[in-house]
């Protein structure tokens, strides 16, 4: 599962729409990537499939579940009632892509029928649902308009990838990522600012940027570290030596390190959007580089550009 690359929502979907007849009821808690906010969401899983990262609290409490197409099917006749007009589509929960293909091109068609303008599928992926899939079938998702995946990298470092559970090396991550641009499937990807702490922020790093330099992405979007008090305890006793969370400083010089190293294989969009992050970035890597330092340089200098505290989440 792409950790914690998702707000939890009431979305603005629901919200504009909760005192219409047939809206979705969902099974909380719901979430989903920032850019994902406007758009229509449709439970095709319930929990994450993988479900063991020790950083992210987002589907703990719920067992992984395929949802039975009638039940999908219903929703998506109930949404398209409220509203037909909608063009993308977000399928939760954590890695809708671990459904057999045919499961998922199922629901892709009746998407389709249920809203003329659709222009987009999207969901998690983890990089092993990527691989398991041969490239026809990725082609086939991408025929059915299910063209954006949104997979957490987290980190280069093969170290602290294993620290945390996270089920995938930087070989599988990147093998991952060239098989999905190979099926012209865009990926929107994200790491996680303080992963290594104090001790190991300089393997972090370095490691993110090496594969983020060989890996063709679309996009990329940083997050920063927070751990639940409940899940704190699992990820330092997973980690297995000292960990020092790092303040905003040293956050900001993490993401200043791997603003400048990045010379990826295409121009990537990249966003730092997500209500975790001390800093909101937007622009485009390499382009946007050295205005994106400047802009890191003026908060480290002033931390009244940060985001407040009490304003960062999940």
């Amino acid at each position: 599962m792409p950790a914690i690359n998702g707000y939890l929502v009431a979305h603005a979907w629901f919200t504009r729409r909760r005192n219409k007849r047939n809206v979705i009821h969902y099974d909380m808690p719901l979430y989903r990537p920032p850019s994902e906010g406007n758009n229509l969401i449709i439970q095709a899983t319930l929990g994450c499939h993988f479900n063991q990262c020790s950083f992210c609290s987002m589907y703990k409490q719920k067992q992984f579940e395929a949802r039975p197409l009638n039940i999908v099917f219903d929703e998506i006749t109930q949404a398209a009632r409220a509203w037909p007009e909608a063009q993308r589509v977000f399928l939760a929960d954590g890695d809708a892509l671990t459904l057999p293909t045919e499961h998922l091109i199922k629901i892709a068609e009746r998407l389709a029928a249920a809203f003329p303008k659709l222009t987009r599928i999207a969901c998690y992926a983890n990089p092993s649902d990527i691989l398991r899939k041969t490239a026809a079938e990725l082609a086939r998702l991408r025929e059915h308009k299910l063209n954006l995946l949104y997979v957490g990298i987290e980190s280069g470092s093969s170290t602290i990838l294993k620290k945390i559970t996270k089920g995938a090396s930087p070989r599988s991550i990147r093998a991952a990522l060239e098989k999905a641009h190979q099926a012209e499937l865009k990926v929107s990807a994200t790491v996680i600012l303080g992963l290594g702490g104090k001790t190991r922020s300089k393997e972090h790093i370095n490691g993110t940027i090496e594969l983020l330099n060989s890996a063709p992405i679309t996009y990329l979007s940083t997050l920063q570290l927070f751990l639940q008090p409940n899940e704190e305890i699992e990820f330092l006793r997973k980690f297995a030596e000292p960990f020092e969370m790092q303040d905003d400083t040293a956050i900001l010089q993490e993401q200043r390190k791997l603003v400048g190293g990045i010379n990826p294989p295409k121009p990537v969009i990249f966003r730092s959007n997500h209500a975790s992050n001390a800093l909101a970035l937007a622009g485009n890597l390499p382009k946007d580089r050295e205005r994106l330092i400047a802009q890191i340089d003026q908060a480290l200098g002033n931390d009244n550009h940060l985001r407040p505290r009490y304003l960062r989440r999940l």
